[in-house]
């Protein structure tokens, strides 16, 4: 990576920015090997953003350095009627799971380009992401054995939790649900 400090675009109209966001999901996860999953295909991954953005309070950062895009990440708050605490295989205690639109964050997706990787350019992502969000507390996915357990080392090192286990899709790997409170 060059010296040159990353530039981040905050995008709320998924149309000015899906294809880089697609793109960008197929080059990496091809780079991991993933593209041969049906879950991982670029079509249900267009499936799973279309859902994503259609939520009130989505918004996506990508990351620049120059003209080149080197990795984004998408949030959405959890509204009331929100389908992500609906696959847990264990009960959280009760409460736990009312959202109001206000109340979690969910980290959807997060990609870094090859020669990027491994410069801290996935947490600057996390961060400005989460700058300025007026939720309390942000919740996200991970394949517990996505790099042989690294990423989800990752994500604790970052103060995450995991708080359960879900298999949200019949054609996805079973997640550790990951929570991290408060949001900063």
């Amino acid at each position: 990576m060059p010296e040159s400090a990353l530039l981040f675009r905050h995008v709320t109209d998924v149309a000015e920015a899906r294809q880089v966001i697609v793109d960008l999901h197929v080059e990496v996860r091809g780079d991991f090997g993933l593209m041969d999953r049906p879950f991982n295909s670029p079509e249900r991954f267009g499936e799973r953003l279309a859902g994503h953005s259609s939520r009130p309070g989505w918004e996506t950062v990508i990351g620049y350095d120059g003209d080149e895009p080197v990795g984004f990440c998408y949030v959405v708050p959890l509204g009331p009627d929100t389908k992500w605490w609906s696959s847990m295989t264990t009960p959280l205690p009760e409460g736990y799971t009312e959202e109001d639109g206000r109340r979690t964050l969910a980290f959807n997706e997060i990609v870094v380009r090859g020669p990027w990787r491994g410069k801290g350019v996935a947490r600057q992502l996390h961060d400005e992401a989460l700058s300025g969000r007026p939720e309390e507390r942000v919740t996200l996915l991970v394949n517990p054995q996505a790099g042989d357990g690294k990423v989800k080392a990752v994500y604790e090192s970052w103060g995450y939790r995991q708080i359960g286990s879900q298999q949200p899709f019949s054609d996805s790997p079973v997640f550790s649900v990951m929570m991290r409170e408060p949001l900063k």
